[in-house]
């Protein structure tokens, strides 16, 4: 009966994990800010069929590795449907990162075990919203999350030399996914204390002097690194990295082209070790990343008070179960910590691990008063912010919603927002009426679980148009006719990637003044059939705006569509406003 039941739980939550991280699979387009750009990056590849050195537009691409970007463009080949095509990865990442802490927890305890930690992933905040995005964090928190399994399994069960070299392949392919996939190994730097200070704390233990301090190097781990099998892990660290790293350099310095050479230096040097060592965005305080805990890991954290004490316990029995991967989250919180810029995602690979953290202790806090209490309370709190705010959209006439109104340019007034809203509020009261105050634990799991299906299937359409840029796309290539040609001035991956018509850009780093140079120069070889698509701030004085038009509002910004009578008298390189003229692009949307 246990089996039985073991493995109706199994289904259930394999079926809700699916609906909840592939709800709105097909119904929206890339939005940013990363999300166009990673996409376009894929359809060039498959476009053009460089798919060893990414281009955003005509510059190459040296903001990040190209294994995201290959997975796009992997999944268009099989799906032949981009709306699709750009989530897949984010979606399989996340499932595999579900199946990495619900096997590890089983393994480590007991299916019980790994299915609660599966749940508290699953049901985390943070988790959930960027998996339903195609940023590459997904797929890094996979491949990290892979890592820790592989290690784990090898010092905590093994030995299991397979899984000990799997786990360092997976690091390494980390590496290649964002830079930041050998954060895994810190994984090892508890085991490698412990094999340090051994015979430090075997001698003060003949001493009789301060043994205690250092009894945790006495865990059971099976590190093995006596075995020649030990080096097989580098190894494969550094096989994975090589599988890019090694044919990109290769044709990088022997090309003769010098972006190549420009390429090799940015994705080395500042994207990794320069832009840790001096973040020149998202500057934040050190203590940053203990609020996104706070904020983004619910309802996970709100256990945190009782799991303390029980940490505690099982710390001072020296369980290395939990001792390395507690460890290594307040490792990655470290590492994170000390850069300048600091952003929400950089410490999600650390999640996983928590959750297998918590995922023992969870039976015995869910009995107690007060956590069913508290997720009751935030089950409610969901369920009345929802039904509240699409009420008050509906009925009344808040500040907010004019301002989101105007910023988006819904066709219907808003009403399907509101009535998604209003939806999602519904479903929260139907589940506390359902399983009532007696079970408030499947309140809470219920509630998340249908805000975020019902998020993905009624409110992502409905933004999508203005998110995405596929509106104004579309009213840009009706507006021009099929047989024109759109110049791209000041613009933004999402208007490349949406654009329905013959498209030119002159390029996306250099200053909006050299573009907009450019394409004045562009359009007046051929003035009957080109016009150009401008931001508003890149638009100069001497444009006629009573020629020009405004095409539309799309993700905060204003586009103009230019004919060649709209500009006739701007000089060849016309100034902008000021601090326009110097514009460049810093990485961010």
């Amino acid at each position: 009966m246990f089996k039985n039941a073991l493995s109706r739980h199994a289904w259930l939550f394999w079926i809700v994990a699916w609906l909840v991280l592939g709800a709105g699979l097909g119904l929206r387009d890339p939005w940013p800010a990363d999300e166009p750009r990673f996409a376009l990056v894929a359809k060039q590849m498959v476009e053009s069929g460089q798919w060893l050195f990414p281009h955003r537009g005509v510059e190459l691409y040296s903001d990040k590795p190209p294994l995201f970007m290959w997975t796009e463009a992997v999944a268009y080949l099989f799906t032949r449907n981009w709306r699709v095509a750009f989530l897949l990865p984010s979606l399989f990442a996340a499932l595999g990162t579900l199946w990495c802490v619900v096997d590890l927890g089983r393994r480590l305890w007991t299916p019980r075990v790994g299915y609660y930690a599966g749940w508290a992933l699953l049901l985390t905040l943070h988790f959930v919203y960027q998996s339903k995005k195609a940023q590459i964090d997904p797929s890094v928190v996979f491949w990290i999350t892979f890592a820790n399994y592989g290690l784990l399994r090898h010092l905590l069960t093994g030995p299991a030399w397979r899984w000990w070299t799997l786990g360092w392949f997976a690091a390494g392919i980390g590496v290649i996914t964002k830079g930041v996939g050998a954060i895994a190994l810190l994984m090892l730097v508890p085991v490698a204390l412990a094999a340090l200070l051994r015979p430090l704390q075997a001698r003060m233990a003949v001493g009789g002097l301060g043994a205690r301090a250092l009894a945790w190097v006495r865990m059971p781990v099976r590190a093995g690194i006596g075995n020649p099998r030990f080096w097989l892990g580098p190894v494969a660290f550094l096989v994975a990295i090589s599988l890019w790293l090694a044919p990109m350099v290769l044709v990088a310095t022997h090309s003769a082209d010098p972006s190549y050479q420009a390429y090799l230096n940015d994705i080395l040097f500042r994207q990794t070790a320069g832009r840790y060592a001096k973040s020149w965005d998202h500057p934040q305080p050190v203590w940053y990343h203990i609020g996104v805990m706070f904020s983004m890991w619910l309802p996970l954290m709100l256990a945190l008070p009782w799991a303390l004490c029980a940490w505690g316990r099982r710390l001072g029995r020296l369980d290395a179960r939990y001792l390395l991967p507690l460890s290594w989250w307040v490792l990655v919180i470290v590492f994170f910590s000390i850069p300048h810029g600091k952003r929400d995602v950089y410490i999600l690979p650390a999640l996983p691990m928590a959750c297998l953290m918590f995922a023992p202790l969870l039976p015995g806090i869910l009995r107690r008063a007060w956590p069913r209490r508290i997720a009751l309370g935030f089950a409610v709190m969901l369920t009345v912010a929802m039904l509240g705010a699409g009420l008050s959209m509906w009925f009344g006439n808040p500040k907010f919603e004019g301002r989101l109104l105007d910023g988006r340019g819904f066709t219907d007034g808003g009403r399907a927002l509101e009535a998604a809203l209003i939806a999602i509020g519904a479903w929260g009261a139907a589940s506390l009426l359902w399983f009532g105050r007696r079970r408030p634990i499947h309140v809470l799991a219920s509630t998340l679980c249908g805000l975020w299906v019902l998020y993905g299937l009624l409110i992502t359409p409905v933004l999508n148009d203005s998110s995405s840029a596929r509106g104004v796309m579309t009213l840009t290539a009706q507006r021009i006719g099929p047989d024109a040609e759109l110049g791209l001035v000041a613009w933004k991956e999402q208007n490349l990637l949406m654009s329905q018509s013959k498209t030119t850009n002159f390029g996306f780093r250099m200053g909006w003044a050299r573009q907009l140079e450019l394409g004045l120069a562009w359009q007046k070889q051929a003035p009957q059939r080109r016009w150009l698509f401008v931001q508003e701030p890149a638009l100069p004085a001497c444009v006629d705006r009573l020629r020009a038009e405004m095409i539309g509002v799309s993700n905060r910004r204003i586009w103009w569509l230019v004919p060649y009578e709209a500009r006739q008298t701007c000089p060849a390189a016309p100034a902008l406003a000021p601090n326009d003229d110097d514009h460049q692009y810093d990485g961010a949307d």
